[in-house]
């Protein structure tokens, strides 16, 4: 199996006459934690968005656990596998924070009204074991308190660690996450990032970080891709990204 698991090649995306991206090529390892950094209007969520199926390239190809995903729709990228979290939190404000993660799991037999009437015993073992599941992972996301109470009263702290919830009610091989540190205080930061890496390491999960924070992106990153005027810039692991002179010009601000 190799050990690319996200590979970006030749890349374009034209809003008019501006390139967004510009034939750009990256690759992500199975099972690290890749940050994406660079100034903005490099083109960070543009090509997240091409990535994940919101916005189709002009030229290029994005291939997913080695087969080409280019194109397809963001429903069908995800039911392959691929996650992506959002720099607003996306949540259903009127629904309890539990029943945020119920709605999760794909293929639930309850939701044929045939199946309600003729499998009930079959309807009622599955939503048990998707109960017991999202028990599990609010206690793992320290909102196991919250439970009951409506999705719009979390804080915006809160809220991202709702969504750390909800993507790992399904079976996902990657993460593509915007901006987890954005807008959260500090106390609940560390709490998200102690997650992140938690899923890195003890679920093998493959994590694909925007941040502006450069201390969370050189903190929990074991690599970093820097993207320059829609194209990959610089890659390389923390330290050496902070000393690749390219990328101090371009992004991390000239030295005094």
């Amino acid at each position: 199996m190799s050990d690319v698991i996200l590979k970006v090649e030749n890349v374009t995306k034209n809003f008019g006459g501006v390139s967004a991206v510009r034939n750009c090529s990256l690759e992500v390892k199975r099972g690290v934690i890749t940050g994406l950094i660079g100034p903005n209007g490099a083109g960070k969520t543009t090509l997240f968005n091409i990535i994940t199926g919101f916005l189709k390239p002009n030229e290029g190809h994005i291939y997913f656990k080695n087969e080409e995903i280019t194109g397809l729709e963001p429903h069908e990228i995800f039911h392959k596998g691929l996650f992506r979290t959002f720099q607003i939190s996306r949540d259903y404000g009127e629904m309890s924070v539990l029943e945020n993660l119920l709605v999760i799991p794909t293929n639930q037999i309850g939701e044929k009204l045939l199946n309600a009437w003729f499998r009930n015993k079959f309807v009622k073992t599955q939503e048990k074991k998707n109960i017991e599941k999202a028990m599990d992972i609010l206690n793992f996301i320290d909102l196991y308190d919250k439970r009951d109470i409506q999705a719009k009263y979390l804080s915006g702290g809160e809220k991202k660690l709702l969504e750390i919830g909800r993507m790992m009610m399904v079976d996902i091989d990657m993460v593509l996450l915007d901006e987890p540190g954005a807008g959260v205080p500090p106390n609940l930061q560390g709490k998200i990032l102690d997650h992140i890496q938690r899923l890195s390491k003890d679920r093998g999960m493959s994590l694909f970080i925007v941040e502006h924070d450069m201390d969370i992106i050189m903190n929990i990153c074991e690599k970093i891709i820097v993207m320059n005027e829609g194209t990959k810039l610089a890659e390389g692991t923390p330290d050496e990204i902070k000393n690749n002179q390219k990328v101090v010009e371009a992004y991390l601000g000239k030295p005094d």
